[in-house]
């Protein structure tokens, strides 16, 4: 669903452990209509460098608190997340979409119970679904529409994710290489990848 209206909200200098950034928030009002939608929805934009020169390298990453904060070894979202910055420095110059869209979208608390059921035997998608959710419950129109307000038409997208790419398209910015985002698999995680590769289609080897 299209947004109403996304403003920049903030604007700062952010020195990290990669390289040196600018962090940016933004806020996306959507349409009316659709009760799966928060009406207000945010998402953060790390800049490095010439983003105008060429398509910048661009990672669309969803918070996973479990992964990012704690290193979680259920999941590959903290390696791909380190992975995505490294790859960003490297080039000098890039762009890191960080959405709240914990637990593919379903909430941290509800991504916990999940957990519990995957202790039981399931796997990612039988839990969210015996949860009432729906396999992947995120939105991908708003990192589009930020980076159009940033001025950028196409990208090189590091994901393993065809709907991202799809998403990007339709919302208007051309896709012109897709990098992969694949990390080395974990034991604890094996199964996972599994299940997102034959299960959800994404681009892992």
């Amino acid at each position: 669903m299209p947004f109403a209206s996304v403003q920049k909200v903030a604007d700062a200098d952010f020195p990290t452990r990669w390289g040196h950034f600018r962090i940016l928030g933004f806020e996306g009002l959507t349409l009316p209509g659709d009760p799966s939608r928060k009406a207000v929805e945010s998402a953060v934009a790390l800049v490095m460098g010439d983003i105008h020169a060429a398509p910048p390298l661009v990672r669309i990453h969803s918070q996973c608190l479990t992964g990012d904060v704690f290193h979680s070894l259920r999941c590959d979202c903290h390696d791909q997340l380190h992975l995505a910055l490294g790859k960003i420095t490297e080039e000098g110059s890039g762009i890191l979409l960080y959405e709240q869209q914990e637990g593919r979208g379903i909430g941290l608390m509800a991504k916990l119970r999940a957990y519990e059921l995957q202790d039981q035997g399931l796997d990612t998608i039988e839990a969210n679904e015996q949860l009432g959710f729906e396999a992947d419950c995120r939105h991908f129109e708003l990192p589009a529409e930020i980076l159009k307000y940033l001025k950028v038409p196409a990208v090189r997208l590091m994901t393993n994710n065809p709907e991202k790419i799809a998403a990007m398209e339709a919302g208007g910015v051309k896709v012109v290489e897709r990098v992969s985002a694949a990390i080395p698999s974990e034991p604890t995680f094996a199964r996972y990848l599994e299940t997102k590769r034959e299960r959800m289609g994404h681009l892992i080897v």
